[in-house]
């Protein structure tokens, strides 16, 4: 655990980094119905495969700018040359397949969309069918984690999303990356219990 100057206690990966920290504290775990949020927090679990949380957070600007404040219909629409400039920016992650992925998920997020209303209601709901992405019911998953090493890397349903994500044509949405995901929006509350913000 870690205890500020406030002497609030948090989860102890947030450390001290003062944006790490004001991420653990307003958005971490707080559940999100906003499309262009949840399609953000695609791209950027995305991008952080293989990296740490904190390299993507100081990026998180340079993407905004970089994939029109993170609007899929504009991303969707995305050239070969606009996509292939953009792995000269030093600003994001340059990894030509990452940079890729992000008009192709874009592409995938709007059919959801179009499929189910809002890429929410995909998300926490589902379509009902077995066999397919049967959402979390709604409400968010509340967790009893007494510290780090009681959270999962990965669940059944991180599995299951990232199954049915990967049928719809989504890249870079493994079962770890869909579950640090699920935290991000909140469908999974992983806050250990002695944090302020369980």
């Amino acid at each position: 655990m870690v205890k500020t100057t406030k002497d609030k206690t948090r989860c102890e990966w947030c450390g001290s980094d003062p944006m790490y920290v004001t991420y653990h504290d307003t958005e971490w775990g707080v559940p999100c119905h906003d499309d262009q949020v949840l399609f953000e927090f695609l791209i950027l679990e995305g991008a952080q495969a293989g990296l740490s949380w904190i390299t993507v957070l100081k990026k998180r600007e340079n993407y905004r700018q970089a994939l029109a404040d993170f609007d899929p219909a504009k991303v969707a629409k995305f050239s070969d040359a606009k996509l292939a400039k953009m792995l000269e920016n030093p600003g994001i992650i340059r990894n030509k397949l990452k940079v890729a992925s992000h008009r192709q998920n874009a592409k995938a997020f709007l059919a959801i969309q179009k499929e189910f209303g809002s890429f929410d209601h995909y998300l926490w709901h589902g379509d009902g069918d077995i066999g397919k992405w049967q959402g979390i019911g709604g409400k968010p998953i509340v967790n009893r984690c007494k510290s780090m090493k009681d959270i999962p890397a990965k669940t059944e349903l991180s599995d299951a999303l990232s199954k049915d994500l990967k049928k719809r044509g989504f890249n870079f949405v493994g079962s770890t990356i869909m579950y640090a995901y699920m935290q991000a929006v909140g469908m999974v509350n992983d806050h250990v219990i002695t944090c302020f913000r369980y």
